[in-house]
């Protein structure tokens, strides 16, 4: 129960993050199919986290910690829009990307619900 009640509040969070994110973006279509993607990526992706086959790495991206087909093009997928939403961000707080990304790992590892894998900054794995 905890950890659905942990996943409910990480996914409004994000949402909430994602929306401002979105609105860097240019055109309401590309920003609104991208939110729509991402938000029904979210229940795979929670799930694979909570079984350990994923993780948040230090960059703000999703990296597999065993291999799986299915987990794959998942991320692959989540980590290239993301990488489109952190170069908004980029853009508009005149940044790197990867400043942004590293922001973002950081905001994802302090609302993650334990039992979460995620990558320090020296790259070491732990379980929160």
């Amino acid at each position: 129960m905890k950890t659905r009640q942990l996943s409910r509040i990480f996914f409004t969070l994000f949402l909430a993050s994602l929306f401002l994110c979105t609105t860097l973006l240019a055109g309401n279509a590309l920003a609104a199919s991208l939110k729509e993607r991402m938000k029904a990526r979210l229940p795979q992706i929670t799930r694979l986290k909570t079984d350990g086959i994923i993780g948040e790495n230090n960059r703000g991206f999703l990296e597999s910690r065993q291999q799986n087909a299915a987990s794959t093009a998942l991320t692959s997928a989540e980590n290239q829009e993301r990488q489109t939403v952190y170069s908004a961000i980029a853009q508009q707080q005149r940044t790197s990307p990867k400043i942004v990304g590293q922001r973002r790992a950081a905001q994802i590892a302090d609302r993650a619900p334990s039992g979460t894998w995620l990558q320090n900054e020296n790259g070491n794995w732990y379980k929160k």
